[in-house]
């Protein structure tokens, strides 16, 4: 479950970034899914930061730049914003610096990225970085550049990518696993369960009319990058304490209703209670089978019965 209580302090918007009163210990990505390789380079500031005495900062972009580019062409995101800023808490940065990747972003020249934002305003002492990073207009922004504007203001610190499996973690890979339903692999790479949270909230109630009832999870994305019906194990806090419970998990376009956006809803096993508003917490174990358009709410009701039946038999697997 995640903590929900954050201590980070966060800074939205290149207006909202004045000089800042003391240097800092920084990156820069986009960080989506904060997977291992993500994780190996968060440590490495946080440890900087802390033997230089210094806040550990990570700077990303909202929108994503792919989504600015592509629009609704752009990949699936692993994890929403919300998402993101509870997995950086927990990892121990101190400050999360956003700032809205619009056409005054997309346009600045990578040396003006360097001079006015990490060196002007954030006051970078120590950059860590991946190896793959680019930045600045047309991306002209990189390692070699960096090391170039380093002296006298900051040190830089590469880091190598993580290899799991003769594979680069990458939030690619992951992408690619969970299309491929490979939720091993997903966890390896990530360090934990692929995890979608999200507040629960009112959808068109379909699910009560056939008997099956379901709560609509807030997914705060474009796209999921999941579709079908999963095997799921759902944790939600009450009276301060973590309560959890197994369901089936639809995650697509709903076409039998004529669905238009993507949406998650998930039928809890054994849960009577209304649970409008809170903090659901999804975790995918095994797909049970892809999404598929109906001809009418009674097929689509006897299918429900199939998945939750097969999603029955396949949760001794995970306990």
């Amino acid at each position: 479950m995640l903590n929900l209580i954050g201590l980070m302090e966060l800074v939205r918007g290149l207006i909202n970034l004045q000089k800042q009163s003391t240097g800092c210990v920084a990156t820069i990505g986009n960080f989506d899914g904060i997977h291992l390789g993500h994780q190996a380079i968060i440590e490495r500031v946080i440890v900087k930061a802390k033997s230089l005495g210094l806040p550990a900062c990570v700077l990303v972009f909202e929108p994503h730049p792919k989504e600015f580019f592509m629009g609704e062409n752009c990949p699936p995101r692993l994890t929403c914003f919300r998402e993101k800023y509870h997995r950086l808490n927990l990892l121990g940065v101190d400050k999360l610096v956003v700032l809205q990747f619009n056409q005054t972003i997309r346009q600045m020249k990578a040396r003006d990225f360097v001079l006015h934002i990490l060196l002007d305003r954030l006051q970078v002492k120590h950059l860590v970085i991946g190896d793959d990073f680019q930045f600045g207009h047309q991306r002209q922004g990189n390692y070699q550049l960096l090391c170039e504007m380093a002296q006298p203001h900051y040190t830089l610190e590469p880091t190598p990518s993580i290899v799991i499996d003769h594979e680069r973690v990458s939030s690619t890979l992951i992408r690619q696993a969970l299309a491929n339903n490979e939720f091993a692999k997903v966890s390896r790479l990530l360090g934990r369960e692929y995890t979608i949270s999200g507040r629960v909230g009112y959808g068109q109630q379909i699910g009560r009319t056939i008997g099956f009832p379901t709560a609509n999870v807030a997914v705060k994305r474009k796209k999921i990058a999941l579709t079908g019906v999963f095997l799921v194990k759902c944790i939600w806090q009450q009276d301060g304490k973590d309560k959890v419970a197994w369901g089936a998990a639809n995650c697509g376009k709903r076409p039998t209703v004529n669905g238009c956006t993507e949406r998650l809803e998930v039928h809890l096993f054994g849960v009577s209670q209304e649970l409008y508003g809170i903090e659901l917490a999804v975790e995918f174990k095994a797909q049970i089978r892809q999404e598929i358009k109906f001809n009418s709410l009674t097929e689509l009701q006897a299918q429900i019965k199939q998945d939750i039946n097969q999603a029955n038999q396949l949760i001794n697997q995970f306990k």
